[in-house]
């Protein structure tokens, strides 16, 4: 029983992980964000109308709209290959000419791009397990200047996550939630391709809590992050527990920066 406990139950070896540890800064970095007057997001905003997708209300309803947008502009499809140009406009004329979807990886780049064209710091996050023993996840971060905090948004399922005052979290809080067994839940419409609901059981204590171990993102968040461009560069940094910075781990490669401080991974895109 203690053996089946250490492989398959995921949300115990999240539990199991040891801690970030702060201090380890790499000197001079910081995440970089598109700015809204980026030419290729100024056509993005435009030619979707996102101005009306998000709507005239507050900032929070704002990011809903637009994660409600990206959810049903496409559909998802784990299996499917991914596009050669990997940006907003491309992916979606690219579904519609072939009937396809695309997979998380392709829907959470989208939700960046387009919160990136209103306005908003984002990132899209790949979530990772400590073993890659089946997939991962990729889902969307974006910045609330009226929580003053980011906030998990998951294009793929149209979820997000609250605790017991209803209150949206972040990709950190879910992860200590889960550690902790906090009560946590997500919104009630949230779905897969419109066709079957989610669970908090299986979205968050089963299948995120395998994939939030180690969590890695971009170093620079724009249009046409992963397209391949003569002379742009491709700098990936992951957040891994202290004592796996030098494991081998089959889950981040060794191209991969390595950091174990979440502050810094987490700071907020407005800090000097």
């Amino acid at each position: 029983m203690e053996r089946l406990v250490e492989w398959g139950d995921y949300k115990q070896k999240l539990k199991n992980a040891k801690p970030y540890y702060r201090g380890l800064v790499p000197e001079g970095m910081k995440f970089k964000y598109a700015a809204p007057n980026d030419p290729d997001l100024v056509r993005l905003r435009e030619e979707y109308k996102l101005d009306s997708v998000a709507g005239a209300g507050d900032e929070i309803s704002k990011i809903k709209n637009l994660l409600h947008w990206v959810h049903n502009v496409v559909r998802h499809d784990g299996s499917s290959d991914n596009p050669e140009v990997k940006n907003t406009i491309a992916i979606i004329e690219l579904c519609q000419n072939e009937d396809r979807g695309v997979n998380c990886r392709m829907m959470a780049q989208m939700l960046t791009e387009v919160y990136l064209a209103m306005g908003f710091k984002a990132r899209f996050v790949t979530c990772l397990p400590r073993d890659f023993v089946s997939d991962c996840h990729v889902i969307t971060t974006v910045y609330s200047n009226t929580l003053n905090k980011w906030l998990w948004v998951d294009p793929t399922f149209e979820a997000y996550v609250l605790n017991e005052k209803d209150e949206m979290l972040s990709i950190a809080e879910v992860r200590e939630y889960l550690r902790s067994d906090k009560p946590l839940k997500i919104n009630d419409n949230a779905n897969w391709n419109n066709r079957s609901k989610q669970t908090k059981e299986y979205y968050l204590d089963h299948y995120m809590a395998k994939n939030l171990y180690y969590l890695s993102c971009m170093d620079e968040a724009r249009f046409n992050a992963e397209t391949t461009i003569e002379g742009q560069t491709y700098r990936y940094i992951a957040l891994m527990p202290y004592d796996m910075i030098n494991s081998k781990s089959n889950a981040v490669g060794w191209s991969v920066l390595r950091v174990c401080d979440d502050k810094w991974f987490w700071q907020s895109p407005y800090e000097e």
